[in-house]
């Protein structure tokens, strides 16, 4: 198997792809990037022109993108079970919610969070609709299953997990029964453990080379 790299700061959406380097547990080398300068030179704008974590370089496969890198190990490694078979009706609800926590989910969020306005007069021109609409449909998928994609723990629920968790940290959704339920079932998972402590350590790390 080709050598892995992972381009990250533990501060960043690259705790999301560090959980699920954690899940398929492969090989896989750290490249600690700074915002700012390391972001922004020149060899890694390379890896990605738009200067940001997370990405990952697999032999010379580049992926960046934090859907797409969780979507991509799963399919790498597909004896961890963590996507349905290509060929399965199961894998369009996998679709579904993957692209629904990066596309609706994420902008629904970042609107509360910056106080953008949507309401019924733009709502039908924004991917995320009426913000609340995006969260009441999570919440009630969430409702129904252990799990986003049914009985079976999936990338799409690294991906749903860590958003969702951002989002009540950050106090841009209210508390919720239902998803910090879902939480506690999904991080408390061994590899979803690792790669916290992994990043917790990381950004002690940084903050005492800093001060």
């Amino acid at each position: 198997m080709s050598e892995l790299t992972f381009y990250s700061h533990p501060m960043s959406r690259g705790r999301v792809v560090r959980w699920m380097l954690e899940e398929v547990g492969v090989s896989y080398a750290v490249e600690t990037m700074n915002f700012g300068r390391d972001m922004k030179a020149p060899e890694y704008l390379a890896i990605n022109p738009m200067g940001k974590v997370p990405a990952i370089k697999h032999g010379n496969t580049v992926v960046t993108e934090v859907a797409a890198i969780c979507a991509y190990l799963a399919d790498q490694f597909p004896d961890k079970g963590l996507a349905p078979r290509p060929q399965s009706l199961e894998r369009g609800p996998y679709y579904r919610w993957m692209f629904f926590i990066a596309g609706p989910f994420e902008m629904a969020t970042s609107a509360l969070a910056y106080g953008w306005k949507i309401d019924s007069s733009n709502a039908q021109s924004v991917g995320c609709g009426l913000m609340e609409d995006s969260i009441n449909t999570l919440e009630k998928e969430l409702g129904q299953r252990p799990y986003i994609c049914g009985d079976q723990f999936t990338a799409a629920d690294v991906l749903v997990s860590s958003y969702l968790r951002w989002a009540m940290v950050q106090k841009n959704i209210p508390p919720n029964d239902v998803f910090q339920d879902y939480i506690n079932r999904t991080e408390g998972r061994p590899a979803a453990k690792r790669a916290n402590e992994l990043d917790n350590a990381l950004a002690e790390t940084i903050k005492a080379v800093e001060t």
